[in-house]
């Protein structure tokens, strides 16, 4: 049997990957389960499961999880902390690592099972946008296996030949094309985006997913954050990536050829079908999704993205052609964004001010030519950043920009954040 560990369990996919790990009781055992601070689902996974080790980042948490199980159960051995993450992901007896830990807090854990060896079953897609020539480097140094489990990036895998090698383009590959629903708002009028509120943001027409990504989608940073991913991958330019709104959400990516053969990879929107896929990798096991029937779909539609209307994606774009440090800064500001649109400090449109206000900032700029070498700005800069490797600055970056944030979520009404106003400015003074 197959020893698995699910990193980011009490999330959408983590959920998803339980389920499907539980159609193959014959196949996989759950060795170890852990998440960042939700003491109360883990619970209920730990005495569904009984896993051998159990873990939260969050040490509050853990006490918590400590005591909602009581001597429930006896044979799992509760872990506490960032470093205990890490330690899951390197077991002798876990074979496979789902990392399904949503943004930054997802990175070193990841780094770990990559360094050991282990089949990695990446979902958290910010890895590869802060660390990704360390994490491929990591693969390829110990052996290890890397499988997509984003549905783009997994639909890309599947239209791959055999042999892919991480980072590098296979012969005769011409460009690639990413799908994207659109999200809730693929249809609002611009100007009626200011007003949109969480809920709104977080009711995505066709997937059910966690908070944080569940906004990526509907701003379009989450595609723009797959074409970095998408590029690290597979080892492609920007220029070979190609983003299409497609909002049946049923072909997943497309790869086009030298000899202009496209190929697709279709199948209803459900994350177990990607799951499975890499699970059983190469082989081939029932997810439980409902097999795809096209003529109950009736049609598929494709459109160019609206990158005036969704300035993340330009964003992203701009961050992926300009690289280095760049989507670091890009993948930072985000979260930090994103945290205050859910807390309700920040309107929709203000991600995108945010992010752009954080990308001017004089702190950003010394990091971003730091790593070109610069050793006059170095000097400055690593006092902010510590004794952080090149490759993970971007989890240093994110602490120091998130008190930033508020300032520029401070103002009346709902149309607090502007596009180079006041509070955009005052984000780019605090971050100096």
């Amino acid at each position: 049997m197959i020893g698995v560990a699910v990193l980011g369990s009490t999330g959408s996919v983590g959920e998803s990957t339980l389920d499907v790990l539980a159609r193959h009781p014959d196949r996989f055992r759950l060795v170890a389960i852990a998440a960042n601070s939700n003491a109360r689902r883990l619970a209920q996974q730990v005495l569904a499961w009984r896993p051998a080790y159990a873990a939260l980042a969050d040490e509050r948490a853990a006490r918590e999880l400590r005591e909602l199980l009581g001597g429930a159960a006896p044979g799992t051995r509760v872990l506490t902390g960032p470093v205990a993450l890490e330690e899951i992901a390197q077991l002798a007896e876990v074979e496979c690592v789902m990392a399904a830990i949503v943004g930054a807090a997802g990175l070193r854990s990841t780094l770990a099972a990559a360094r050991a060896g282990k089949r990695l079953l990446l979902a958290n897609k910010e890895a590869l946008v802060m660390a990704g020539p360390l994490l491929i480097s990591a693969v390829r140094h110990s052996g290890a296996t890397l499988l997509p489990i984003d549905s783009e990036h997994n639909a890309i895998f599947q239209c791959l030949p055999p042999g892919m090698i991480p980072g590098t383009a296979p012969r005769g590959l011409k460009r690639v094309l990413l799908t994207a629903s659109g999200g809730p708002f693929r249809d609002t009028p611009d100007e009626a985006l200011a007003a949109v509120t969480p809920e709104a943001a977080l009711a995505h027409p066709n997937w059910v997913m966690g908070r944080k990504i569940s906004v990526d989608s509907a701003t379009l940073m989450n595609k723009g954050l797959e074409l970095i991913e998408a590029c690290l991958l597979f080892g492609l330019t920007p220029a070979q990536v190609q983003i299409l709104v497609h909002p049946q959400s049923i072909v997943h990516s497309l790869v086009e050829y030298a000899d202009g053969s496209v190929l697709a990879q279709l199948s209803a929107p459900d994350m177990r079908t990607p799951i499975a896929h890499a699970l059983a990798w190469p082989e081939r096991i029932s997810s439980g999704v409902e097999f795809l029937d096209l003529l109950k779909t009736g049609r598929l539609e494709f459109r160019a993205p609206d990158t005036g209307k969704f300035r993340c994606l330009a964003l992203a774009q701009a961050a992926a052609r300009a690289g280095g440090l760049h989507p670091v800064v890009l993948n930072a500001a985000n979260e930090v964004a994103v945290q205050a649109f859910l807390e309700r400090r920040l309107n929709f449109p203000g991600i995108a001010t945010v992010i752009e206000a954080a990308h001017e900032s004089r702190l950003v700029r010394a990091v971003v030519r730091d790593r070109r070498g610069s050793a006059g700005h170095g000097a400055r800069v690593r006092p902010l950043l510590g004794r952080t490797p090149l490759g993970l600055q971007g989890t240093a970056l994110l602490g120091r920009l998130r008190p930033t944030a508020p300032q520029a979520c401070r103002g009346p009404g709902p149309d607090r954040v502007r596009r180079g106003g006041h509070p955009a400015r005052r984000l780019r003074e605090a971050a100096r």
